[in-house]
C-alpha cells in the first residue's frame, strides 16, 4: 500500500489540503474543532508529515549532530547526556556519530552531518586539525567540547584542565606526598593542559616533575604504571591523565603487590561512573560533564536561532572528588 498523503488526510477529515498543512505546522490559525478532526484523520490513516519537505521550506531541520571521538571513554557519554537533555528541552533531535580515535573517520563524520543538513555540530574530543574544524564551521555552526581550539570562527566549551591538575597536586602535597608521577594522556583532549598544570604545581612546591608517556586507555595506564615502578626513584603517588588510565594503574599496582592507598595513592580525572564504583572508589577531578554538554547546545542555539556570529570560548571550573585511593604516604 502507498503511504497516505496530505490530500488523503484532507478527504478523510472533510477539510482543505491547506488546512491540513496548517495543522501539521502547528499553526494557531486553526480552530480546535478542525485541528481535532485533522489529527484524528491523520491517526486513522497512519499519516506522517514529510519532514524533508518541511525542512526544505523552513531551511532548518531542528537537528544537531554530535561526533564522539572515543566511544570507549565514559567521559564522553557524560557529555552526551547533557547534550541530549538540552536538545530535548529545546525541541531539537540529536544524531550521534563516532570517529573511533581515527582522524579520517572524524572528517567523514563531519561531512556526513553536513550532508544530512543538520543545524549544528558538537565535536567532542576533537582530533582533526583546526583547519578542518573551521572549514566545517563555514558550512554549519560548530561547537568543540573538551578540546581548547583557539579560533575566531568556532565556539568552544572546556574544563579548566590546568586548574584541575593543580588541584590534584595540591591535594597530594597536603597529604604529604613528594614523589608524584603523572601518567600523560598523549593527544587526548585536555592532556596537554593537565600535564602543564601538574608540572607547574610540582615546581611551585620545589618538587621534581616525573611524567610517564601514555594515552587515555586502561592498557596505557597498566603499561605506564609498570614503567614508573621500574624507575630508580621513589614513588608514593600517581596522577593519571584520566579515570581509564587510573584504573589501569590500579591494576598494575595490584599486580606488583603495591597496596592503594597504603603504599601508593592514585588520582584520576573525569569523575566517570567507573571512579564512583565502591570497589574502586577513585579520587578524581569532576569536570561537570553534563554542564559542558548543555552549554554546547546553548551555544549552538544562540547561533542558529539568535544569529550570533562572534565566537565564544567558555570554561567550567573543576572540583576535586576525594574517595578512597588517596591517603598520607607511609613513613
Amino acid at each position: 500500500m502507498s503511504k497516505p498523503t496530505m490530500d488523503d488526510v484532507a478527504r478523510e477529515a472533510g477539510v482543505s489540503r491547506a488546512l491540513v498543512s496548517l495543522v501539521m505546522r502547528n499553526s494557531d490559525k486553526v480552530s480546535a474543532r478542525s485541528r481535532a478532526a485533522v489529527l484524528e484523520a491523520a491517526e486513522t490513516l497512519g499519516y506522517r508529515p514529510n519532514l524533508s519537505a518541511r525542512h526544505l521550506a523552513s531551511k532548518r531541520t531542528r537537528t544537531f549532530g554530535m561526533v564522539i571521538n572515543d566511544l570507549h571513554n565514559p567521559y564522553f557519554a557524560g557529555v552526551a547526556d547533557g547534550v541530549k537533555a538540552a536538545a530535548d528541552d529545546n525541541g531539537y533531535r540529536l544524531l550521534f556519530n563516532s570517529a573511533f580515535l581515527n582522524d579520517d573517520d572524524e572528517r567523514s563524520a563531519l561531512e556526513t552531518f553536513i550532508d544530512f543538513n543538520v543545524d549544528g555540530i558538537i565535536l567532542s574530543g576533537a582530533r582533526v586539525s583546526k583547519n578542518v574544524i573551521e572549514q566545517t564551521a563555514a558550512a554549519v555552526p560548530v561547537v568543540v567540547a573538551s578540546d581548547p581550539v583557539k579560533s575566531t570562527r568556532v565556539d568552544t566549551i572546556n574544563n579548566d584542565d590546568h586548574e584541575g591538575a593543580t588541584l590534584v597536586v595540591e591535594h597530594l602535597v597536603e597529604l604529604g606526598h613528594r614523589h608524584i608521577v603523572h601518567i600523560d594522556g598523549g593527544n587526548g583532549a585536555g592532556a596537554k593542559e593537565r600535564k602543564a598544570g601538574y608540572v607547574a604545581a610540582m615546581e611551585r612546591h620545589g618538587l621534581v616533575p616525573n611524567t610517564v608517556p601514555g594515552v587515555f586507555t586502561e592498557a596505557s595506564g597498566v603499561d605506564a604504571a609498570a614503567t614508573a615502578l621500574k624507575q630508580d626513584v621513589p614513588l608514593t603517588a600517581v596522577f593519571a591523565g584520566n579515570d581509564m588510565s587510573a584504573v589501569g594503574a590500579l591494576d598494575a599496582l595490584d599486580a606488583a603487590g603495591r597496596r592503594v592507598p597504603d603504599d601508593v595513592s592514585v588520582v584520576g580525572y573525569d569523575n566517570t561512573f567507573v571512579a564512583a564504583l565502591r570497589h574502586i572508589g577513585l579520587t578524581t577531578i569532576d569536570q561537570g560533564r553534563d554542564q559542558i554538554g548543555r552549554l554546547a547546545v546553548e551555544m549552538l542555539i544562540e547561533r542558529v536561532e539568535g544569529g550570533r556570529t562572534r565566537a565564544r570560548h567558555l570554561t567550567t571550573s573543576p572540583t576535586l572528588v576525594v574517595r578512597g585511593t588517596t591517603s598520607p604516604p607511609r613513613e
